[in-house]
């Protein structure tokens, strides 16, 4: 098929499950209840994106309250207690922090169970998203390692047994979202592609990295005001990750100041091309999803192409989130008819 549409990752919590359109809800339930709900709202977003025409569907994120979060909630050598108050995203904005405090190692598995219960209730190809290794380390305070490049290393070798017991779950596709990656643009070619790689070491299924310009909160919005007439960041770092064992890449396209000429740069990679603002609750027509497709079919095969959203939709209202989804699907199909 061509133009087989996906999802970045995240989408919104129902009213039941959490508090709605928050980047970082509340739970509403505990113990056992919880755990039903989560996989309720899991089946719940695995049917409307079935519905929607999604070919790579996801669980949503309904299992974690935060992208980075959700994973390192069981991993030991994380100080929960002891916040640090820093600088994420180089200085974008200060957050109160857990703190490694220790030697890193994985407790069990974080997300398996998770991965099998989709694995079992759709016979789409599944998705399940992990934090990388760069990120991980923009989002917690270290004060054990010294160099965030070791620290990276080492969360890289956790992820990496928790990305295998993923694929032996039947999970089709591993995506490792990296934000970091279009701030610490000398990073990433310094040791965040080596850290990326040693997370997906030894996959056999396909894997993804995903980089965007974040969620559409304010403290993102205000940031990509400071960028300029063009956001050039992936020019700096695409020919490094085209280079790399990663097979995928999915950057924001839809309303963006991307040239999406950039996508050049990326000629040996599947690309999921990023057709859905989330930073908008405007719901995009078909057309609109279509003309983005077409605009980087200039650029790449139709073959490599795969629309997608520009990032998760977690902050967004779930009706909102809905519409974007059958837009999505409704758009890659009109682009299809187009190309036969």
């Amino acid at each position: 098929m061509l133009f087989p549409p996906t999802i970045a990752g995240s989408l919104p919590k129902p009213g039941w499950l959490a508090e709605t359109e928050k980047l970082w809800p509340k739970w509403k339930l505990e113990g056992e209840e919880l755990d039903s709900a989560k996989r309720d709202a899991a089946l719940i977003w695995i049917k409307e994106q079935e519905d929607a025409g999604i070919e790579t569907v996801s669980d949503g994120e309904q299992f974690r309250t935060h992208f980075v979060h959700g994973f390192l909630e069981t991993v030991e050598g994380i100080d929960w207690t002891l916040m640090t108050k820093m600088g994420i995203r180089n200085n974008r904005y200060e957050a109160e922090v857990p703190t490694v405090t220790g030697r890193l190692r994985r407790s069990g598995p974080v997300h398996g169970d998770q991965a099998a219960f989709c694995r079992g209730h759709t016979q789409k190809r599944l998705k399940f998203t992990l934090p990388g290794p760069m990120t991980i380390c923009d989002t917690l305070a270290d004060a054990h390692y010294g160099r965030r490049a070791d620290m990276a290393m080492a969360f890289a070798e956790i992820l990496n047994e928790e990305a295998l017991e993923l694929e032996a779950a039947g999970v089709d596709v591993i995506q490792f979202d990296e934000p970091a990656f279009n701030v610490f643009m000398d990073e990433v070619n310094e040791w965040g592609i080596a850290a990326l790689e040693r997370a997906a070491r030894g996959l056999r299924c396909a894997t993804a990295v995903h980089i965007c310009y974040g969620y559409g909160i304010e403290a993102n919005l205000k940031w990509k005001e400071t960028l300029g007439s063009e956001w050039r960041q992936y020019e700096a770092i695409f020919p490094a990750i085209n280079a790399s064992s990663i097979r995928q890449v999915s950057l924001e396209c839809a309303n963006s100041r991307v040239p999406i000429s950039l996508i050049g740069l990326l000629p040996d990679k599947e690309l999921l091309v990023g057709v859905i603002d989330v930073a908008s609750n405007l719901v995009e027509t078909p057309e609109q999803v279509a003309a983005t497709i077409a605009e980087a079919l200039g650029y790449a095969d139709a073959e490599r192409i795969q629309p997608c959203t520009n990032c998760g939709m977690a902050p967004l209202s779930r009706a909102v989130a809905t519409g974007k989804l059958r837009a999505l699907g409704a758009g890659a199909a009109l682009a299809r008819n187009l190309q036969l």
